[in-house]
């Protein structure tokens, strides 16, 4: 399936505002700079993967088996978008130390 480039450029920057949006929120509710970014990868597998969470622990090889299969068969537009939204939820970080260096407290 063909993706034009508008869409392309359009996907990026959503996922990158979405995650930066919601890494900034938790980031400065749970005053830990770097929560979306450890549970970034969780919700990529909840996103691409179509076995259930709970199968990771009760059947795990078929699952982690799956996984792979699916990520090896995203094309390098998926990959790129994925990556845009993980770039997000690290500035999230950034941001939220740097301006907590500078004095600003939220929260």
């Amino acid at each position: 399936m063909q993706m034009s480039i508008v869409v392309f450029i359009i996907s990026i920057l959503l996922f990158f505002v979405l995650f930066f949006g919601i890494g900034f929120l938790l980031n400065m509710i749970l005053r830990m700079c770097w929560v979306m970014t450890i549970l970034y990868p969780i919700f990529v597998i909840l996103f691409i993967d179509k076995v259930r969470f709970s199968e990771y622990f009760t059947n795990s090889g078929v699952a982690f088996q799956s996984l792979g299969h699916r990520l090896s068969s995203l094309g390098t537009a998926d990959i790129v978008i994925l990556l845009s939204g993980f770039l997000g939820a690290i500035s999230a970080g950034i941001a939220i130390k740097l301006l907590r260096k500078n004095g600003y407290q939220m929260f």
